[in-house]
């Protein structure tokens, strides 16, 4: 079991996407593996990954003689209606010891357009902590018709969520993370459908009010990621720890260089206890 292979007591889970609009090249992949090393998570949810291989390549940069990475990886549409879009993947990277399972894209989630995302889910198991993963990546823009796209996508993923947590509303623990492309306080209605019935809790939204996850060309930032967990339920969340990570600082880059060889998205990390179970 995984909890014969973790001596820590504390781990953490991270969400990032990776850009994939621009060019994907190998030095773009190594500099993608160095700061997912210095992020160090034992989970990383990742979207717009480019295909399977880009996925691999990180997984085997990221191992060496100390630690291993796997991945888990679930195609969506290989083209859609439009060639970037279709390219965007999303898959998690994970440390020796976790186990994941039932790993799937729920359907609906892309309302039946092969340029959307479908919401990625697998059930983890990091110590003696349990949950079902939902990875998201919905529909970008800022116009009101790109948010009315994202409210039928959200009203898919809150119905599952509702449903997954049944009629006691206990079981299980469910950790929502990914490129939602909405803005706290502006896209309303898209957290009140996302929220599944008022059961999850965006703690990116209380967590990190004032920051910014997204970088624009213009040098303005947005909170365009997110991060959730079930309403008073995923008790081993520790409070407080949900953060972006400064990776283009971390890793010596200016904020444009960062943007233009990396990603133009920062991580988000949390902590979690994984010693104990509520169950």
């Amino acid at each position: 079991m995984a909890t014969n292979n973790f001596t820590k007591t504390t781990a953490s889970i991270a969400a990032w996407n990776l850009a994939t609009f621009n060019p994907l090249s190998e030095e773009r992949i190594q500099l993608q593996a160095k700061g997912l090393k210095l992020l160090d998570a034992e989970l990383i949810t990742l979207v717009e990954i480019k295909n399977e291989n880009h996925l691999k390549s990180l997984a085997n940069h990221l191992s060496d003689g100390q630690v291993h990475y796997d991945y888990v990886f679930k195609e969506q549409s290989p083209t859609g209606g439009n060639a970037n879009h279709g390219s965007m993947h999303i898959g998690v990277l994970f440390k020796k010891g976790v186990e994941i399972s039932n790993v799937a894209l729920l359907q609906g989630s892309d309302l039946a357009n092969p340029g959307y995302r479908k919401a990625f889910l697998c059930d983890v198991v990091l110590g003696k902590f349990s949950t079902k993963l939902i990875g998201v990546h919905l529909k970008s823009g800022r116009t009101l018709e790109n948010q009315k796209v994202r409210d039928e996508q959200c009203k898919v993923i809150g119905e599952y969520i509702k449903n997954l947590r049944g009629g006691p509303d206990r079981n299980p623990d469910v950790l929502l993370m990914g490129d939602f492309n909405m803005i706290p306080g502006q896209d309303i209605s898209n957290f009140h459908l996302l929220g599944g019935d008022d059961i999850m809790d965006f703690v990116s939204s209380w967590d990190l009010q004032e920051r910014y996850s997204h970088i624009l060309p213009s040098g303005r930032e947005n909170l365009l990621d997110g991060f959730a967990i079930s309403k008073r339920y995923s008790t081993e969340y520790i409070k407080g720890s949900l953060r972006l990570f400064p990776m283009h600082w971390t890793m010596g880059m200016g904020q444009a260089k960062y943007r233009d060889e990396v990603s133009d998205h920062l991580p988000f990390v949390a902590s979690f206890d994984i010693s104990k179970s509520r169950d």
